[in-house]
């Protein structure tokens, strides 16, 4: 049987999230943010003061990578975490002040690495690459 990584679905998702993830990297840099920490802000933007173990959900990373990351926006004073009343082991973790302040700085640069990354193509392809994508990712469950 003959197969071309070229050719891959697998191969080109791989290699294009390898590309735009480089691309972001790089326009969040003055910024001193990594698209990792961008993501768990970009979570705590849509709701803040939530468990660790929820942020591990909904940014799809596990445990460890999260408390990793979460220790070094800490460390930069863009998040705090506080003992979760009801559960003595967890933490919630909320915005400081600055840390929501990035918000209007990070999300324009998003939109324009989002902008560069889909030229020339339409908003209905895009859309229609989004319910492909989101069907692939469901059936691999």
């Amino acid at each position: 049987m003959k197969f071309s990584l070229d050719d891959s679905l697998g191969f080109i998702l791989g290699r294009t999230a390898l590309k735009m993830k480089n691309s972001f990297n790089q326009a969040l840099k003055p910024h001193d943010i990594t698209v990792e920490q961008w993501g768990l802000l970009n979570r705590l933007w849509e709701k803040d003061g939530v468990s660790q173990k929820e942020l591990a959900e909904k940014s799809c990373k596990d445990q460890p990578n999260i408390t990793r990351i979460l220790d070094k926006l800490e460390e930069k004073g863009l998040i705090r975490r506080e003992p979760d009343p009801d559960d003595r082991r967890a933490f919630l973790v909320y915005l400081t002040g600055e840390g929501q302040a990035l918000k209007n700085k990070l999300v324009p640069i998003a939109h324009q690495t989002l902008e560069r990354a889909l030229t020339g193509i339409s908003a209905e392809e895009t859309d229609r690459l989004k319910v492909l994508l989101n069907k692939i990712f469901h059936n691999l469950d």
